[in-house]
């Protein structure tokens, strides 16, 4: 693993305000925060009350805090103030929220005609859903990307909350936010961003629109070239109970598979679609006469388009990852380091996750918000006069891993 440093990014001078939520909110956030941006995130009394503890949330990093109560009315016009100051603002609430709170649109374009104010949820600010909650695996099921992962003859594979929060709601949110970011200071007119997984989700199968347009994609899973309906794209167990990943979709990348593979000339042909049952069965039972780790480096150095299917300790330590500094460390903590790469303003871990309310004070001061520093000089009477707090066991976590 590599050690960070702190050159500025590519986002230096870019202040973003954030508006504490969960899933994908924090992560576009995080990738702001990790190109240079300053992001200040607000923080509610109470927490969010899911995920880990906030100095474990690595989608804090890079980040400050400020602890703020917007059902008051000196918390929201702490934020109507924070957002005058900023460049982008990103709320991850239904819609109605923020207004009904004194912090909509409106009422921060209002202090700030450039704000690029980015609205990030699930079913998006308008539409018979709007007003309903859901979570990622709801947003991929009825964007029909959910249906598409997953064996034919089982259930839709869940891809962990990559594929919707992250995928088609962060980065279609960051794309966004800097394109309007980018208008904003072209004309002195900011924008509202809305951004929805369902909307992002559905962009993300373009490609499989248009193979269904010319009849090469079937609408239903496990029966298309890159869905594992083709029995050389997919993945086979070995003989440890480990998996390889094998995708040589061109002839002379499959030739090389097939060879190292030792499939012989009786094998059925690549594209001899009939014959497809009989090949997947002849790949399967050759991958289970071998370990993981002896397909591994049987396959390594060829251009077979193999590899094995690893966990997530182990991607971190893989020589090719590590060579890059795919995965870094910062205050003792491993984690995936910032992407992607710039030649001339690299990215980089500066600090770790922000605890709530931490930099209140500093904030009220590098941001010039004069009424943000009276509730910092306030919140600090008050905690000097409060009593000591006994020490209490912590909730359970229900997200973490139990011990068998």
């Amino acid at each position: 693993m590599t050690h960070a440093t702190p050159p500025a990014g590519p986002l230096a001078g870019v202040r973003v305000l954030e508006l504490a939520g969960i899933g994908p909110g924090p992560f576009a956030t995080m990738l702001l925060a990790d190109l240079g941006a300053d992001v200040v995130r607000v923080d509610r009394p109470g927490g969010q009350g899911l995920g880990p503890e906030p100095a474990r949330d690595l989608t804090n990093r890079n980040k400050r805090s400020v602890l703020l109560d917007l059902k008051t009315d000196a918390g929201a016009a702490a934020v109507r103030d924070l957002a005058a100051r900023a460049d982008l603002l990103v709320e991850g609430w239904r819609p109605g929220v923020a207004e009904r709170l004194g912090v909509g649109p409106a009422d921060c374009l209002a202090r700030n005609p450039a704000l690029v104010y980015g609205r990030m949820t699930g079913w998006g600010q308008d539409g018979p859903l709007a007003p309903r909650a859901g979570h990622d695996v709801t947003y991929l099921a009825t964007s029909g990307l959910l249906g598409l992962i997953g064996p034919a003859d089982g259930p839709p594979a869940i891809p962990a909350n990559l594929l919707g929060d992250y995928a088609g709601g962060s980065l279609y949110l960051v794309v966004g936010l800097l394109a309007a970011l980018h208008h904003a200071r072209a004309t002195g007119t900011g924008q509202v961003v809305d951004a929805a997984i369902v909307d992002g989700a559905a962009h993300l199968s373009t490609m499989l629109w248009a193979l269904m347009d010319a009849g090469l994609w079937h609408d239903r899973r496990g029966v298309n070239l890159l869905d594992g309906g083709a029995p050389w794209y997919g993945t086979y167990p070995t003989s440890d109970g480990g998996w390889m990943a094998v995708g040589p979709l061109e002839p002379h990348f499959y030739a090389e598979f097939a060879r190292l593979l030792e499939l012989g000339p009786d094998a059925p042909d690549q594209y001899d679609l009939p014959r497809w049952p009989e090949l997947r069965a002849a790949i399967a039972a050759r991958f289970a006469t071998r370990t993981r780790a002896e397909w591994t480096e049987l396959f390594a150095g060829h251009d077979a388009c193999v590899a094995p299917v690893l966990a997530l300790r182990e991607a971190a330590e893989h020589p090719h990852l590590a060579a890059r500094g795919s995965y870094t460390e910062h205050g003792g903590t491993p984690q995936p380091a910032p992407a992607p790469r710039f030649s001339a303003t690299p990215a980089a871990l500066r600090t770790p996750p922000a605890v709530p309310g931490a930099h209140t004070a500093e904030v009220a001061r590098d941001w010039a918000v004069p009424a943000l520093e009276a509730l910092a000089a306030l919140d600090a009477l008050k905690a000097l006069e409060a009593p000591a707090a006994l020490d209490a066991p912590a909730a359970a976590n229900p997200l973490a891993p139990q011990d068998s």
